[in-house]
């Protein structure tokens, strides 16, 4: 029951991942860069740290994950887990020094790593070919928290600090300045995404599955049936084991040491992206992501220790609700940004693309919504505390909800301001010089600070080409 919704989300995500490009291919800058020209300083500053949480409840599960992946692989207890997957950020610095290309070359390998992983896995176990279409096709949301596993897989498919990344990564890239190569950057850069979360959609729909598949296995013991109603990454993992062999926890737990290396990589990147975008601050790499994973190690180590592995799976299911909460924020900013002929030119997105974005934005803040207010007053109804607890959290919560909406009307209401700095050809005397000129070759030289980790100050007319 829960596939339509990684369909869903995997479509949503294409879209505005391609609109993160776009962006960046059309002006030159990448989101945050926008948003710190398009804001004052107060919501600028809060925009910011918006994103930088984004980042840490990414880095979250990727952290509790690989201490899962190294307790199955090596039998270390998950706390030590948490602690060891710091040297992750040895790994990068290892890494960071190659560039841009190596890593997402190493990326990609990690991706595949996963996929053949958990394709040996949907082998194995033959899930039922008609339940699997009916899951995808067929939207149903039934049982008890099925809403908010919804949004902590929308929130952990269309991930807000991705769309920072998407637009910023492309700058990274010769973009040919001519109406033709910009079009055809925009369109490779859509496959590019087309093609990646393809990958990762065959991947959670062979989780799922393989999920589905083993829990109704006729051969289930009743300690397994029992694992199955509350299911966690160390209770699959047993699972695995008991049902499709030891081999198949193996594999499991490689694919999540390759999941938690990748992400981290790709939070860090983005992390290293929105502090310059928004503050215009470069932190020295080692730093950025040692800071990134102290603020993700603290609270995954306090849960593992003090919960244990259900609590860990269940700070993985609130960390990815987290980044459904905060995407509006960084959703609405491309969405005004895209549909504005002052920023984009003549690239503006057209009105059907414009009225799908926001419909599936609106209905991102709805379900976002809907669940906070349905769940602080089930809260309230359900409580055993005493009247003046109660008042005071109605008090607060009802307060935290009201901000919420008043944040989101901000954004969304707020008149965009003029362009100051437009990329040549948005504009019809520009795009009539190119073509009188002949000039189709001419191409925007990538920018040294998007290549490069270590972020070098830029010349102060590299962004007039």
């Amino acid at each position: 029951m829960l596939l339509w919704i990684i369909l869903m989300s995997s479509c949503a995500a294409l879209v505005i991942q391609s609109l993160a490009a776009k962006l960046g291919v059309v002006t030159g800058k990448h989101l945050a860069e926008h948003c710190r020209a398009e804001y004052p300083r107060g919501p600028n500053f809060i925009l910011w740290v918006l994103a930088e949480i984004a980042i840490v409840a990414c880095d979250i599960p990727e952290v509790i994950g690989t201490a899962f992946a190294l307790n199955m692989l090596f039998n270390i207890p998950v706390w030590i887990g948490v602690l060891l997957t710091g040297l992750s950020t040895l790994i990068l610095l290892a890494l960071q020094q190659y560039g841009v290309r190596k890593l997402e070359f190493f990326i990609t390998l990690l991706v595949l790593t996963i996929a053949g992983c958990f394709s040996a896995e949907l082998g194995y176990a033959k899930p039922v070919a008609s339940e699997v279409l009916d899951g995808l096709f067929v939207p149903q949301l039934k049982g008890n928290g099925a809403t908010g596993l919804a949004i902590s897989l929308l929130g952990a498919m269309v991930m807000p600090h991705n769309l920072f990344l998407h637009s910023a990564l492309v700058l990274s890239r010769r973009i040919p300045r001519s109406v033709r190569g910009i079009k055809e950057a925009c369109r490779f850069y859509m496959i590019e995404s087309g093609f990646a979360l393809m990958v990762a959609f065959l991947i959670n729909v062979s989780v799922i599955s393989v999920s589905g598949a083993v829990c109704n296995s006729s051969n289930l013991n009743p300690e397994d049936q029992a694992s199955c109603e509350d299911l966690d990454l160390n209770k699959a993992s047993f699972l695995l084991s008991n049902v499709l062999g030891n081999w198949s926890s193996k594999l499991f737990a490689i694919a999540l040491l390759a999941s938690g290396q990748s992400s981290t990589i790709t939070g860090t990147y983005a992390g290293q992206y929105v502090m310059q975008g928004f503050l215009d601050l470069r932190l020295t790499p080692w730093i950025r992501n040692l800071l990134t994973r102290c603020l993700a190690i603290v609270p995954s180590l306090i849960v593992a220790v003090i919960g244990g592995s259900a609590g860990a799976g269940k700070l993985i299911i609130i960390a990815s609700m987290i980044l459904s909460f905060e995407l509006p924020f960084a959703l609405i900013p491309l969405l005004k940004f895209t549909s504005s002929e002052t920023k984009m030119g003549t690239y503006v997105n057209p009105i059907a693309v414009s009225v799908v974005t926001w419909i599936i934005g609106s209905l991102i803040m709805g379900i976002n919504i809907y669940y906070l207010v349905t769940s602080f007053i089930h809260l309230l109804l359900h409580s055993h505390w005493k009247l003046v607890a109660v008042v005071f959290l109605e008090i607060f919560g009802f307060s935290g909800v009201a901000i919420y909406l008043a944040a989101i009307a901000y954004l969304v209401f707020r008149p965009t301001k003029e362009s100051t700095q437009l990329l040549a050809l948005t504009t019809p005397e520009s795009r009539q010089m190119v073509n009188d000129s002949s000039s189709t070759s001419v191409c925007r030289v990538p920018r040294e600070d998007i290549v490069s980790m270590q972020l070098p100050q830029r010349s102060p007319t590299e962004d007039i080409d």
